[in-house]
C-alpha cells in the first residue's frame, strides 16, 4: 500500500467517524449539517491524523539514495513465511576482501529503522577491518523480531541458506542477541560463517577479545589524557554490561579501577557488583558522574549534544558501535570540550580480529597479539587528529579509507 493509499484510508476513516455519530437530521438539512459535523470531527482528531501522517513520512525513503550516500555495494532482503524470517544483509565494500559482519536480532519499530541500522553498521565494519589491517570488507545483517520468540534451528538454517546464496561475498558471525549456538545452525547450511564454538574448530565467543581491544584503546586514551596508561585508581563509568561490557569490567577490576555500571539487566548488575565491587547507578545518572572515563558499551548514537554537555569524564572509550549521533557535529563538540574520544570502530575491533583469525586458521595467541596493536593505532590516531586539528573519528575514518583506496589499485571488488 502506497502512502497515497494510506492517506485516502485515513480520510475515509474520519468520514466514517462523523457518519457514525451523525443522527436525527432531515433530508433537506443533511448535506449542510453533515459537512459542518465532519469538519468538527476531523478537527477534533487532527493530532491523531498528524501522527499517522508523520508515521507515513518516517517509513518512506529513497533506498537507492541511502545506498549511494556511503557507496554501499549491495543490500539483500531475506524473507521466509515458513520460519517467519525477516532479515536484511548489507554489503558496504569488498575491496579488501569478502564482507564480514555479525548478525544481530532486534525488534525494530519499522523496516526503515532496520535498514538505516544495517547500513550504518556495515559501513563501520569496512572501517574496522581496514584500520585493523585485515583483508576483509565490511558487511552486516539484521533480523527483525523479538529474539526471545523467533529463534529456532529451522530459522537459523534458513538464514544460512540466504548467506550461502551470496557465494562467499558475505561472511556472518554472532552479534547482539545471537550466539555461537545459533551460528552452529547457520553452519549446517553454509561455510561462510565464523564465531563457531571451539569444539567445532572455531574461536568461540569473540566477546572477551572485543573487550580486550576496548581495554587496550582505553589504556592508550588514558596515556594521552593523563600521561601514563595505568588505570589503577581511575574511575570508570560503564554503560551496558552485556557480554563485552562484563568482560571489560573484569579487565578494569584486575588493574584496580573503580567501577560504576548501569544496565537494564538486573542479574548482570548484581554480578558486576558482587564480582568487581561495581557501584550500580541509574541509566540516566551514568552521564552525570564525576569520573575519569566514560565507556559506552550498549547500543549506538549515545553521544548526542545533551549527553556530551553532561559528561564530566576526560576520556570516552567504549565498545558500542556508532557512538556519535552525528559524526561531524559531535566529533567537533568533543574537541571543544577537551574530551579524548577513542573511535569506536578502532578500539572495538578485537572481536573482528578474533573471527578473522578463525577465517584464515584459528590461533588464539595470534588473535590476542593482533588485538594488542589497537593500543599503538589509537595513539597514532590521537597524534594525527591533534596535528591536523580534526576529530579523532575523522582521523580514523581517513586512515581506514586511505587503505581501501590504496588497495583499489591492486583489486576492485571481491
Amino acid at each position: 500500500m502506497t502512502p497515497s493509499d494510506k492517506r485516502t484510508l485515513y480520510f475515509q476513516k474520519y468520514l466514517l467517524m462523523a457518519e457514525s455519530d451523525f443522527k436525527g437530521v432531515g433530508k433537506n438539512e443533511l448535506n449542510f449539517q453533515f459537512l459542518g459535523y465532519f469538519c468538527a470531527t476531523f478537527c477534533k482528531h487532527t493530532d491523531t491524523l498528524m501522527m499517522e501522517v508523520k508515521e507515513i513520512s518516517s517509513t518512506s525513503f529513497d533506498l537507492f539514495n541511502q545506498l549511494s550516500q556511503n557507496d554501499h555495494e549491495q543490500i539483500v532482503m531475506c524473507q521466509d513465511n515458513a520460519t517467519g524470517l525477516k532479515a536484511i544483509i548489507a554489503i558496504h565494500n569488498t575491496v579488501l576482501g569478502p564482507g564480514l559482519g555479525g548478525t544481530r536480532i532486534w525488534n525494530y519499530k519499522n523496516e526503515a529503522d532496520a535498514i538505516n541500522d544495517v547500513l550504518r553498521l556495515s559501513r563501520g565494519m569496512t572501517y574496522k577491518a581496514s584500520i585493523s589491517g585485515l583483508n576483509l570488507g565490511g558487511a552486516k545483517a539484521v533480523i527483525i523480531g523479538d529474539a526471545s520468540k523467533i529463534k529456532s534451528e529451522a530459522f537459523f538454517r534458513k538464514f544460512g541458506r540466504f548467506v550461502e546464496n551470496l557465494n562467499g561475498k558475505y561472511i556472518t558471525a554472532e552479534d547482539v542477541n545471537t550466539t555461537t549456538k545459533d551460528m552452529e545452525y547457520v553452519a549446517m547450511e553454509t561455510d561462510h560463517v565464523v564465531g563457531l564454538p571451539e569444539s567445532m574448530g572455531g574461536g568461540g565467543d569473540p566477546s572477551p577479545v572485543t573487550a580486550y581491544g576496548t581495554y587496550m584503546g582505553m589504556k592508550a586514551s588514558a596515556k594521552m589524557a593523563y600521561g601514563n596508561d595505568s588505570l589503577a585508581g581511575k574511575t570508570v563509568a560503564v554503560q551496558g554490561i552485556g557480554k563485552v561490557g562484563f568482560h571489560l569490567c573484569e579487565y578494569l577490576h584486575k588493574e584496580g579501577a573503580k567501577l560504576y555500571v548501569t544496565d537494564i539487566n538486573e542479574g548482570a548488575l548484581k554480578a558486576a557488583a558482587d564480582q568487581f565491587g561495581a557501584i550500580v547507578v541509574g541509566s540516566e545518572d551514568i552521564f552525570d558522574l564525576n569520573v575519569d572515563i566514560f565507556s559506552p558499551c550498549a547500543l549506538g548514537a549515545v553521544l548526542n549534544t545533551e549527553v556530551i554537555n553532561r559528561l564530566k569524564a576526560q576520556v570516552i572509550a567504549g565498545a558500542a558501535n556508532n557512538q556519535l549521533a552525528e559524526e561531524k557535529e559531535h566529533g567537533k563538540m568533543l574537541i571543544e570540550r577537551g574530551i579524548y574520544y577513542a573511535p569506536d570502530f578502532l578500539i572495538n575491533a578485537g572481536g573482528l580480529i578474533n573471527v578473522y583469525s578463525e577465517y584464515i586458521g584459528y590461533n588464539r595467541e595470534r588473535a590476542l597479539t593482533a588485538t594488542e596493536k589497537i593500543f599503538d593505532t589509537t595513539i597514532e590516531i590521537y597524534k594525527k587528529a591533534a596535528a591536523e586539528n580534526i576529530p579523532t573519528q575523522q582521523a580514523a575514518t581517513q586512515m581506514a579509507e586511505q587503505r581501501v583506496m590504496d588497495m583499489m589499485k591492486v583489486r576492485s571488488t571481491f
